[in-house]
């Protein structure tokens, strides 16, 4: 009986191959759409919960106040792991991870061969007890327990030595004039991609007197706490304060030289507490992090997103079969004549439904293996179709194919089977208001969410252009960043001095720091008989820095060769004069009780402020802009981390390479690395570009599949006033004139669906921009522009059927009627 069902259905799909194919390609893709997504979000949910301990791991951050200001940090000072130890009973174990390169590579030199390493951090000897590691050499208790250690993971091992198991025990030569041999004391499996952040090397702290030195006030180390089974995290953070009052109090009087009373009056202090492991990379967005993070918003925006288009693939489906109902009355009618009971009637029509979602199922399946190369590459994933293919996700799959097949049967199945044969064979059987209000409804639906979905896409694609569009305050255009020209050591000026000689070269600078890099130094300054302590950010630099990056002078100059006296000279933001409350700041004398920028022998030295720039973003946009101090790179012998050059635009090739062989003139050893500085400033919103692209994915297949249940919608309407349309052709009709007449229809349901989207839209996306300092504001244009483009496709589509409508030869039409 059931084969006989499924025979009968099979002969209807193929009789409607078009209603057929719309029917299934529209559910196939919500299918395959909404899968991927689940792939997404499960992959984004499911970071660090690899760790055999992920539930009972914590990072303590802090929230830093500043005059006027708040700053929030995902590294803290690197003693304050210790302190947490000993201080409380709950926690088991505390470690420290140092992000040793900044940003910049390694050279690590490996018998004869050279590798490049960006990937690099240093922790405590403990690392392996609180987080989790595949051994295949090596134990967790030696791995970085003696100086000169180093733990490398399979990959890396297995490009130094061939295998991994042959790097144990084998020692490898890090960069530097004075540096020790490593020596390879375990190699581990690789992390999954889903950990907040990786290393390919692991060095130990042990031996190193820098990061054991004792430090409550400079911010280093990111510190993790493993608290024991049952210690609350709750009840450890509200004691973290007891922290700053024992340990952290004595250093910051010396630091900021003040009393910690009148440092906390000023406006100042520390506020620390304890992020869960596994909510870091989809809630922690703060200064500092290891690796870029996910959104938790973006999460709950696709997971909506998932759900609408699932609902407007359904809705597609659902509302062909109900609109194809009339179009099947008779067929009921002689059935019922000829001896059909009700239940065989209801049972073969749902048997139709549920044998098109099952096609439709497979479809998809076939859809998201074709898809996942090209969302990976969107999404900046490691998706697979392995992933669909386990015992949840295929019940998901399963059960919305049989609840949607059912739903859609639902209504030709028990109305027309409910019909008199008698009335319907007459030809009196007419579809009821209702049906045709519940499709109107369903229109409206999914294109009211497709209209959001493009507000939306609109709003992401705004906001990213004005953080990489805006002016900045600098010039980005046309400037690479040679990376690591500190090993250049005591030649940083001649080497300068030889790239200005080459062809196409504007402006060289060398700097600390550039903008879209992290590696700002913390500096503190007072107006010498003041109180009143200034901190902020400090950039070393030489005498070119404003010019190669454009920078506006305000008041004043900037450092200058030809001045002695500027080796103790700064130049300040507006911020910064601001803080110090100087609306003219030339000539003003500061000091800092930073021994960095001080005499060996501890004696004080005093600065003078010879400059005022406009501020700049040399930050992302998602942070204020805060006090900035420039000192003059002459007093560090001119040594930079980084090197700046201008280029102009014509023949840039040429002066690259004209500029790598300038650096292999000083030091050939090392390879030449260098990038531009527009593409580094861009990566600060590596998180939001990819949202903008999956957001743009989602929303364009979101669009095709509302077009599609459009499209079939319109052919039914189309199909039932072929009667009608033949003789108003007749009567002297114009095409034009029917095509109007059809699309009216459908053109209002959409402007309804517009002004239904657009307050839904503007409160989205309103919200989404408050996570941003800087912002767009929400213009009338958008909204316009996304209501016009909906407008757009859906007046297209309908008017592929209508124009064909519209061009048929009505003559054949009414002599078959």
């Amino acid at each position: 009986m059931f084969k006989n069902y499924f025979l009968v259905a099979l002969r209807n799909i193929k009789k409607k191959k078009i209603y057929s194919a719309i029917n299934i390609l529209g559910l196939a893709t919500g299918m395959a759409v909404c899968m991927l997504i689940v792939l997404f979000i499960k992959s984004e949910t499911g970071y660090d919960t690899f760790h055999s301990n992920a539930g009972n791991i914590y990072r303590m951050v802090v929230e830093r106040i500043y005059p006027g200001r708040t700053t929030y940090y995902s590294f803290i000072p690197q003693s304050y792991a210790a302190a947490a130890k000993q201080e409380f009973p709950e926690v088991k174990e505390s470690v420290r991870v140092f992000d040793f390169l900044g940003g910049n590579n390694m050279q690590v030199k490996v018998g004869d061969k050279k590798f490049e390493e960006k990937r690099v951090l240093v922790a405590d000897s403990n690392f392996f007890r609180v987080f989790s590691a595949n051994f295949i050499a090596g134990n967790l208790t030696d791995a970085l327990s003696k100086p000169n250690s180093v733990v490398l993971n399979e990959t890396t091992a297995a490009k130094y030595f061939g295998t991994a198991e042959a790097a144990f025990n084998k020692t490898i030569l890090p960069e530097g004039n004075n540096a020790e041999p490593l020596l390879v004391t375990a190699v581990f499996k690789d992390w999954p991609e889903q950990a907040h952040f990786h290393f390919d090397l692991l060095l130990t702290t042990a031996g190193n007197r820098f990061v054991n030195n004792e430090n409550y006030v400079n911010f280093a180390a990111h510190t993790y706490l493993l608290l024991n089974e049952k210690a609350s995290a709750q009840q450890v953070q509200a004691k973290l304060p007891i922290l700053v009052e024992k340990y952290a109090k004595n250093n910051i009087e010396k630091q900021f030289a003040q009393s910690y009373n009148s440092f906390k009056a000023a406006g100042n202090g520390y506020i620390y507490s304890l992020q869960p492991l596994t909510q870091i990379h989809l809630t922690s967005k703060m200064e500092g992090e290891l690796e870029a993070n996910g959104s938790l918003q973006a999460v709950y925006i696709f997971s909506i997103v998932a759900l609408f288009i699932l609902i407007i693939a359904g809705i597609n489906f659902i509302n062909l079969s109900t609109a194809r109902s009339a179009e099947r009355a008779k067929e009921v009618g002689i059935r019922k004549t000829f001896g059909s009971e009700k239940k065989s009637l209801v049972l073969q029509f749902l048997a139709e439904s549920v044998l098109i979602s099952t096609i439709s199922m497979l479809l998809a399946a076939g859809l998201i293996y074709l898809l996942i190369p090209l969302f990976n590459q969107i999404s900046a994933k490691e998706l697979s179709i392995g992933m669909i293919l386990t015992a949840p996700n295929i019940m998901l799959l399963v059960g919305f194919t049989l609840f949607t097949g059912l739903l859609a049967g639902l209504y030709p199945a028990f109305v027309l089977s409910s019909f008199k044969p008698i009335t319907v064979l007459r030809g009196k059987f007419k579809s009821g208001n209702y049906g045709l209000a519940l499709r109107n409804g369903l229109v409206v639906f999914q294109f009211a969410v497709s209209v959001i979905l493009i507000v939306c896409t609109v709003v992401v694609n705004s906001q990213m252009n004005y953080m990489t569009s805006e002016k900045l305050g600098f010039n980005k255009e046309n400037t690479i960043i040679i990376e690591r020209t500190n090993l250049l050591q005591e030649n940083t000026r001649a080497f300068k001095n030889e790239l200005m000689k080459v062809a196409g070269v504007e402006k060289v600078s060398g700097t600390s720091s550039l903008p879209g890099q992290a590696n700002f130094f913390g500096t503190s300054w007072q107006v010498m008989g003041k109180q009143d302590m200034v901190t902020g950010r400090g950039i070393i630099t030489d005498a070119n820095y404003q010019n190669a990056l454009g920078i506006e002078m305000l008041q004043g100059r900037f450092f200058s060769d030809d001045f002695a006296t500027d080796s103790l000279a700064v130049v300040i933001n507006q911020k910064s004069a601001e803080a110090f409350g100087l609306t003219n700041p030339i000539g003003t004398r500061i000091t800092s009780p930073d021994e960095f920028y001080n005499a060996p022998d501890g004696s004080t030295y005093v600065y003078t402020i010879i400059g005022v720039v406009k501020d700049f973003h040399y930050q992302s946009l998602h942070q204020p802009i805060a006090p900035l101090m420039f000192v003059n790179a002459k007093k560090f012998n001119d040594i930079s981390f980084t090197t700046a050059v201008r280029i102009k635009a014509d023949n840039f090739n040429a002066s690259v390479k004209s500029i790598e062989a300038v650096w292999d003139k000083f030091i050939k050893e090392q390879p030449f690395h260098y990038a531009f500085l527009d593409k580094t400033v861009a990566q600060q919103y590596h998180a939001e570009a990819r949202m903008q692209k999956i957001f743009t994915f989602f929303s364009s297949l979101a669009i095709f599949i509302a077009c599609i249940g459009l499209l079939g919608l319109a052919a039914y309407a189309t199909q039932q006033r072929t009667r009608e349309i033949s003789i108003r052709k007749v009567l002297g009709a114009s095409s034009t004139g029917i095509v109007q007449l059809l699309s009216k229809q459908f053109a209002k349901l959409v402007v309804i669906a517009i002004l239904i989207a657009f307050p839904v839209a503007w409160f989205a996306m309103n919200k989404w921009l408050q996570d941003f300092t800087y912002r767009i504001h929400l213009a009338w244009w958008m909204f316009v522009a996304a209501g016009g483009a909906a407008l757009l496709i859906a007046l297209l589509t309908i008017s592929f059927q209508a124009i064909k409508a519209a061009l048929a030869n009505p003559v054949k039409s009414l002599r078959t009627e």
